[in-house]
């Protein structure tokens, strides 16, 4: 399957529409996990909010619909489109960028920016990559949300045939991060996910 980040960026926008059918289940998805870490984690003291590959906007409209300032910046053309047309987005800047190649903003222009089951995808040079970018424009902190090691069997078929470096990603994560970040805080959110709180 997509090997590359131009022919990824194709793929995702074919499958946008579908992706589009799982925009209310992402939500709510987004909406618990919110909830979850409510009592583990501080994140409603932070106002500006970057997403980056925010696909269809699910979660750039949880967070939006919590009151945080939000921006979400995706290659893909057509994932935009879609969360950009729900009029309960019309407070959300979509951006079409790509973190790995640079975003378009000064430094610590966002107190917060998430990546959500981004890094496991990509290979180890574009992680280092994204983490440097998002580091580069974030206050305080890098939050990734992403498998942890309890992974599936499904998932493991899946990640295999996309071609990215997902096994490697989850023995290493933790120490990864740590080379870019000065301090990582993992809290479980889900069965196989978990949220990597980096800081300086």
């Amino acid at each position: 399957m997509a090997r590359n980040t131009k022919e990824k960026k194709s793929l995702f926008d074919r499958i946008a529409p579908i992706y589009g059918l799982f925009y209310r289940y992402q939500k709510r998805h987004y909406n618990e996990v919110l909830d979850l870490i409510d009592h583990k984690f501080d994140l409603k003291s932070q106002q500006t909010v970057l997403d980056v590959g925010s696909g269809t906007g699910a979660l750039c409209s949880v967070l939006n619909q919590r009151g945080f300032s939000v921006t979400g910046v995706e290659p893909a053309k057509k994932m935009l489109e879609v969360g950009a047309a729900k009029e309960e987005n019309r407070r959300v800047r979509f951006l079409q960028a790509d973190a790995i190649s640079g975003l378009p903003f000064e430094d610590k222009s966002f107190d917060v920016s998430f990546a959500t089951y981004v890094a496991h995808g990509l290979k180890r040079e574009e992680r280092k990559a994204l983490y440097k970018e998002m580091g580069r424009i974030t206050k305080n902190y890098v939050i990734l949300q992403d498998y942890n090691e309890n992974r599936g069997l499904l998932t493991n078929v899946i990640e295999c045939m996309e071609g990215g470096d997902y096994f490697y990603f989850i023995k290493h994560v933790k120490e990864e991060l740590l080379e870019n970040f000065g301090q990582v805080m993992v809290i479980d959110v889900g069965p196989k996910a978990a949220w990597y709180i980096c800081s300086k």
